[in-house]
């Protein structure tokens, strides 16, 4: 079956888009909806490597290869937001070889992607601490969000050394600098390296681990977590329209009864 034949099924089944009998929040999606916004923690391209005695490169490529289904089958799914957690402020720590590999992934997959995420109606941004990045990696992003600002399908926002506390501190500092202390949560939110993306409904974490890992912590205050045992490369259409399944069947009552 195919990725849009269960879509439809599923949407079928679980009455997707249908209004809950039960009451939610003002502003709030209705239960049985497909989320609006999605996160992922792409965890799980060392493991998946290690356990085919191939190199942790070759973990991260295929691991690139699964966003590049999941992008496209979110946007199949009627997501209108989708944020991945590609390079943390911790991952600097890891072997210096492992990180210039990455950069340099990072690098070829914005040139080799972009045209198709012009094509495919995708705009992607980039969230994150973006000064510590070499000037090739910075040129690419900035390029990269240019070129595909007209996207209206699906928005793909991609964490590229990024540490949720550490955003927190960011939008604080700059919150104290720009508004009063009759300012409130709207104008915080103002304030993040994302300010227009749509606080997630769903945080999916790949591999089996279950934690949040320091990824998007404002944001994910209210969020339905879904944690897979699928090592991330190994992660497909499928999988993501199980956790939206899930998430469906879930009753979001947002601190009320």
């Amino acid at each position: 079956m195919t990725i849009r034949t269960r879509l439809k099924a599923a949407r079928t089944v679980l009455r997707l888009g249908q209004p809950a009998v039960s009451e939610v929040p003002a502003g709030a999606p209705p239960r049985g909806e497909i989320p609006r916004s999605v996160a992922i923690i792409m965890d799980g391209n060392g493991r998946w490597a290690e356990r085919r005695g191939l190199p942790v490169a070759a973990g991260h490529s295929a691991g690139a290869k699964a966003l590049k289904r999941v992008v496209r089958a979110a946007g199949d799914a009627g997501i209108d937001d989708l944020t991945v957690f590609s390079f943390s402020t911790e991952n600097w720590g890891r072997p210096a070889d492992e990180v210039e590999e990455l950069m340099s992934l990072f690098c070829d997959q914005i040139d080799s992607e972009v045209p198709e995420l012009v094509e495919e109606r995708v705009q992607i941004r980039f969230i994150g601490r973006r000064e510590q990045l070499a000037d090739r990696l910075r040129e690419r992003m900035e390029a990269a969000e240019a070129a595909t600002a007209g996207g209206e399908r699906l928005r793909l926002f991609v964490a590229m050394n990024y540490g949720g506390r550490q955003e927190i501190l960011d939008a604080a500092r700059r919150f104290a600098e720009e508004y009063g202390p009759e300012a409130g949560e709207a104008e915080f939110a103002q304030c993040l390296y994302g300010p227009d993306l749509r606080d997630p409904e769903l945080v999916i974490r790949t591999s089996g681990e279950q934690r949040i890992s320091n990824f998007l912590l404002w944001q994910s205050a209210y969020a339905e977590f879904y944690f897979s045992d699928r090592l991330w490369p190994d992660f497909g259409p499928d999988d993501l329209l199980d956790a939206v399944a899930h998430y469906a069947r879930r009753e979001r009552r947002f601190g009320g009864r």
